[in-house]
Parts: structure tokens; sequence; C-alpha cells
């Protein structure tokens, strides 16, 4: 069983469209007149949703460039649109429009079924009077660059939306929403996911019911359970992948180093404070990279540090596979740690990664649960 198996494995049990479905089975409500799904698994969790209700329903579906296959494209019930992440583009502002005529186009006894998954923050804006898409862009950019914390950069944006914080949902007005959400931030807080898009704690006139129905904790519950039944010994599971990556690095490569044989599962959400001019990378390539350095020259360890969405970063790697060989030319003898030294103190992971053969590409991924290492000691 390898960790790339593993790391499957946990995403296959998260998977929007199996959790939507599954979710759905437990509910008693009648039929949505309306689905808006919205988010890097908003694809996914929309075709969750039609496989439960077996027909067609009227689908608006906000997500990320290249997130809309050939098949929901095709669909004559959907009306879809792609924006940017993880910084909102103009698009974002056009699908934040589209989303807030939508919710106000229900009344009576329409009822809706909002689907939300991470990325909701930058997918979708309507922001209040005053501020701009180049002033929006210009600060998203530096709170990603700040090392800012999801919690600390979502109430920001909340405040300049006139749809975050639970102040889209004030303008519906028919009878019942449910909404599921796909839970990306720590503690699976209903305020932060996706900025509270989908709170609905200043709704008035009508029902609301909210489930979360994917988050880390049961990705990482997945791991546990199949490694258990492969004979593979869990050392560690736990939600504490919250820190700066450097730090995060040397605390995960000495507990490897000192600890016992086994599989260690870690989930979260790293952060990373960038140089100006960053290269190309993320903060699951970052963490990999420095967790090689940390680890050069361990022959029985082996970690694969990667984002559950399948992106890291503005690239197209979900992270990285390392090992204590990954800096060093077993055939040659060239050692790259000074390089590796040099990538990460330029935010420039990927090419050296990518050179090393140790990325991690698996395309969207249809679910989004934060971030996963698995570290395998033989």
């Amino acid at each position: 069983m390898t960790l790339k198996q593993l790391y499957h494995h946990a995403l296959d049990k998260v998977a929007g469209s199996k959790a939507v479905a599954t979710a759905l089975t437990y509910t008693n409500h009648q039929r949505p007149a309306q689905i808006i799904a919205l988010g890097k698994a908003a694809a996914d969790m929309a075709a969750g949703a039609w496989q439960h209700y077996c027909g067609k329903i009227p689908t608006l579906i906000i997500t990320k460039y290249g997130h809309v296959n050939d098949n929901v494209k095709a669909a004559d019930w959907v009306n879809f649109i792609e924006a940017g992440h993880p910084v909102p583009d103009e698009q974002s502002l056009i699908a934040g429009e589209l989303l807030l005529n939508t919710v106000k186009g229900l009344s009576g006894d329409d009822n809706l079924l909002f689907l939300v998954s991470g990325g909701a923050s930058a997918l979708a804006e309507s922001l209040i009077d005053g501020v701009s898409r180049d002033e929006l862009q210009l600060l998203n950019n530096r709170w990603l660059s700040e090392g800012l914390i999801i919690d600390q950069i979502n109430e920001q944006r909340a405040q300049l939306s006139q749809i975050k914080g639970g102040k889209l949902l004030t303008h519906f007005n028919g009878n019942l929403v449910e909404v599921l959400l796909i839970s990306d931030v720590r503690d699976d807080k209903l305020a932060v996911i996706g900025s509270g898009i989908g709170s609905h704690h200043l709704l008035k006139n009508a029902d609301c019911h909210t489930c979360i129905i994917a988050s880390n904790a049961k990705a990482r519950y997945a791991i546990d359970q199949h490694a258990h039944e492969q004979g593979i010994k869990v050392q560690y599971n736990r939600e504490d992948l919250y820190d700066d990556v450097y730090h995060l690095a040397k605390r995960i490569g000495r507990m490897l180093i000192e600890g016992p044989q086994g599989l260690y599962i870690l989930g979260g959400e790293p952060t990373i404070k960038l140089p100006p001019n960053p290269g190309k990378g993320g903060r699951n390539q970052s963490l990999a990279l420095a967790l090689a350095i940390e680890l050069c020259g361990q022959q029985n360890i082996e970690v694969l540090v990667a984002g559950t969405d399948g992106t890291d970063g503005p690239t197209d790697a979900a992270g990285a596979i390392i090992d204590g060989n990954t800096l060093t030319d077993t055939k040659t003898g060239i050692d790259y740690k000074q390089n590796a030294q040099q990538a990460l103190l330029a935010a420039d992971a990927y090419p050296l990664l990518a050179d090393l053969g140790a990325l991690l590409v698996t395309g969207p991924t249809g679910t989004n649960v934060m971030d996963l290492l698995i570290a395998h000691k033989k």
C-alpha cells in the first residue's frame, strides 16, 4: 500500500458527489426548485444532487477555471461560470451578482439546495460600495503573502462583501434552504467556510438546515482505517498541520526520525510568508521540500504532502512525495540540498521538485478538505 494509494483512498471517501448523495438520503425535504453549487468541488457536489433526485433541476455552478467537465457543460439545465482562485477576478464579480440574483429570484414555496466547498470566498463576490476590483485583488494578494490563517483572511473578506458573513441568505424569500458544506477550515466553522457565505444566522423568513458532509477528520479517519486493514500501525493521527511550513518541517522531521515505525497522518493548512516576486510553488510543495532537507539521508521514511483539492498554490500540482534520497542523485552523488534551500527562500519549490520527479499531480479531485501529510516510517 503506497502513500499515493492512501491519499486517493481518502479523497474517495470525501468526494463531493458521494458526500452529497449520501447526505440527501437522510433528509425528507421536497425536491428543490433550485440548486446552487459554489466552490472548487461545486460540479461534483451538484452531480451528487442530480444522482439523488434522478432528474433535471435548474442548477447554478460557480467554480474554479478548469473544474467543469464536458458532461456538465452539455447539461441544458445547468448555468455555470468559472472564476479566479485564490485571487478573485472580474469573473468572480460577475459570478457574485449572478449568485445574488439567483437567490433573490426564489420565493413562495421554493426550496433551495445550496452546496458549498472550499474556494467559495474567491470565486464569487459582490462588493460593498466604495471597494473596487483592483483593491480587492491587492488586498487578497497581501493577505495571502503575509501568511495569515484562513480565519483571519475570511473575516476581512466578509467585511468587504454584500454576500459573505451570512448576508447572501437574507435575500432568500422562499420556503427552505438546505446548506451542505465540505469543510476546508479548522474546526469546521460555518462562519469561516466560504467566508460564511452559507451561514444563516441573519435569515428570518425561511427555514434553514445546515450540515458538514465532508471534512479533514473524515479523510484522516479513512486513511487510518484503511491502514489498519492492511496491517499498518498508525502512530499518529491529528489535525495539527497549522504553523509556518519551516517550523512544521523541523517539528515533523524530528518526530519522524525519533518516532517508532508506522504511519503518521496529519491534517490542516500550513501557512507561508512569501518574499517579493515569489517563484512557482505552493505551501505543500514548500513543506515537502523543507522536509526533504530535514530527512536527507534517512533511508526508511517517505512523506506525501498535498492539498485535497488537487491544486497547491497557483500550480497544477497537488503537492509532492519525498523521502531521504530525494535531494541526492544516487547515480552521480550530486547533493541538491543547497538548491532546495535557495528554492525555499525564493518560494520556488515547483521547478526543483519537478526536476527531481517528486511532484504529485492529480487534477481537480472533486473535494477540498484542507491538506494532508501522510508519512510512513518502515
